[in-house]
């Protein structure tokens, strides 16, 4: 992917940005993660809505350009199965939202782990 398909992609608002992470992840089945040397996964607060969300990428290009300008975050892949069958429910239990492909804008499509599950799986069915 060029950079100017990458930052055309990230200056998408985050409902179009998140139509194309259905999309991508609907075809590649797999869902991209920061974490740190410990194997923890980089989670935000947003503390004006004081809640927690983990952010997720369709690809490993999308969240090495998020994670460019820190030191101790790399990008691990979480096939869907596995996505479905641990994290859905982890996340759940946890109450961390999940905030899919942030972009360049400071918007960030949440939404609840089941709600991204049920609408990837949909996704899937087109295939």
């Amino acid at each position: 992917m060029s950079d100017n398909e990458l930052k055309s992609i990230l200056e998408l608002d985050c409902e179009e940005r998140y139509d194309y992470f259905l999309s991508v992840v609907g075809e590649e089945k797999e869902i991209w993660i920061l974490a740190n040397s410990d194997q923890q996964f980089l989670k935000i607060y947003a503390e004006d809505d004081g809640f927690e969300y983990l952010p997720v990428w369709p690809s490993e290009v999308f969240a090495t350009e998020y994670s460019k300008d820190t030191q101790d975050l790399e990008p691990k892949s979480i096939s869907l199965p596995e996505f479905f069958e641990k994290w859905v429910q982890g996340l759940t239990k946890d109450a961390i939202e999940i905030g899919v492909l942030p972009g360049l804008d400071p918007d960030v499509w949440v939404t609840p782990p089941s709600e991204l599950q049920k609408d990837l799986q949909e996704e899937l069915s087109n295939f």
